[in-house]
């Protein structure tokens, strides 16, 4: 039983066909696009691709970059996280505030709960062994060896977004209370229920979790406020802040957002707007690899991905990839990155060592290949299978 804190408070849906082998999916899709001549081994696991406009997770093989199945939801996915306990995936379900596991051996759905009513967002415990999840007035638990709510923590107002740090503690944004509450995740209580001084739109701790930064839309700025809910600088952006991610170490944030063609870089621990650098026109979803360490940028409007060097802020590449691109990944062995088309419902497979490599015309293009997966993919996560 769920124990609470307190008592207050498709466009494309083709089904798995059995007689079609991962080969000949393989082969089709290298044909579609001549890839016979590129080199490229592929990653032991799946990719679960999460279609909102299909209603359908698309597992996709990444040993072969073919379509394996496509699994069927009863309303819209949208985030997908892989599992730590074992080759899983856990999918939300926002409107109908349901979180489903998919089993990577069967590529099957295998447990299902409902928390009653919507969901916003998802995140996974320090420990991996539970998955908290934001409702619009609750952060409830999920235990994750069973996929149930044991917990619940009422909020003080409706929430947006939320994040967690490596300590347990979470961070809540509240747009229309314009407010940051810093909640304590052992015992629900409220440490610190903060004025923001404007409407946030998203929240992300520091790598350590001594500072939170909140990033306003409505306002153009992100304000990094400590633990003990001091302001500790607010920074004016020059564009939305709508879209982040950090660097490995944690050091550099990267901003991206309507207003500038170009990516914005946060020095978190410095308190400082390092630069700004043109990455593509009206750049959207971002991703980091580690080796080598490249920032991956999204540009919908003219169907492609720049590639930037972290360490020297160069240009690597800008490589096209279908048709309205917001959503990237990138492999665990930072060989592939894997970018999600939204208009034109299919995974463009970006070989990152082909950046370095590719010396002449003849030498493989970093466009690996192109795999179909459903009507508007929104997010997906990777999951490896021994």
């Amino acid at each position: 039983m769920m124990r609470r804190r307190s008592t207050s408070m498709l466009a494309y849906s083709a089904p798995f066909q059995p007689s079609l082998t991962r080969r000949a999916l393989l082969l089709g899709s290298v044909a579609a696009i001549g890839c016979a001549r590129r080199r490229g081994r592929g990653f032991p696991g799946y990719a679960f691709i999460a279609n909102a406009g299909a209603h359908t997770i698309s597992a996709v093989d990444l040993s072969t970059f073919a379509l394996a199945r496509q699994i069927g939801m009863d309303s819209a996915p949208a985030s997908v996280l892989s599992s730590t306990l074992r080759p899983a995936a856990f999918v939300l379900l926002p409107e109908s505030g349901s979180v489903c596991e998919i089993d990577a051996v069967k590529l099957a759905m295998v447990r299902k709960t409902r928390l009653g009513g919507p969901a916003i967002s998802m995140r996974p415990a320090a420990d991996g062994k539970s998955l908290w999840v934001l409702q619009p007035q609750a952060l409830v638990r999920l235990e994750g060896a069973r996929l149930r709510a044991v917990e619940s923590i009422p909020l003080p107002g409706v929430a947006g977004d939320f994040d967690l740090t490596t300590d347990g503690r979470a961070g809540v944004t509240f747009q229309s209370e314009r407010r940051l509450a810093l909640v304590r995740l052992q015992n629900g209580a409220i440490e610190h229920l903060i004025d923001a001084g404007c409407e946030p739109s998203l929240v992300r701790f520091q790598s350590d979790g001594k500072q939170v930064v909140i990033g306003s839309r409505a306002d153009r700025s992100l304000t990094i406020f400590d633990t003990a809910g001091r302001t500790v600088v607010k920074l004016p952006l020059p564009v939305e802040p709508a879209n982040c991610c950090f660097d490995p170490a944690g050091g550099q944030m990267f901003v991206t957002g309507p207003g500038m063609d170009v990516v914005v870089i946060v020095y978190p621990y410095q308190t400082e707007v390092g630069e700004t650098i043109l990455a593509g026109r009206a750049p959207d979803g971002l991703a980091v690899s580690a080796t080598p360490p490249y920032l991956f940028v999204a540009n919908p409007d003219s169907g492609s991905v720049t590639v930037l060097d972290i360490d020297t802020r160069k240009l690597v590449a800008v490589v096209s990839v279908g048709q309205e691109p917001r959503h990237i990944l990138i492999t665990p062995d930072n060989r592939y990155a894997l970018v999600l088309n939204v208009k034109s419902g299919n995974m463009a497979v970006v070989r990152i060592a082909a950046f370095r490599e590719r010396r002449h015309r003849t030498d493989p293009p970093p466009l690996f290949t192109m795999v179909p997966v459903g009507a508007r993919p929104v997010g997906g996560a990777i999951v490896e299978v021994s």
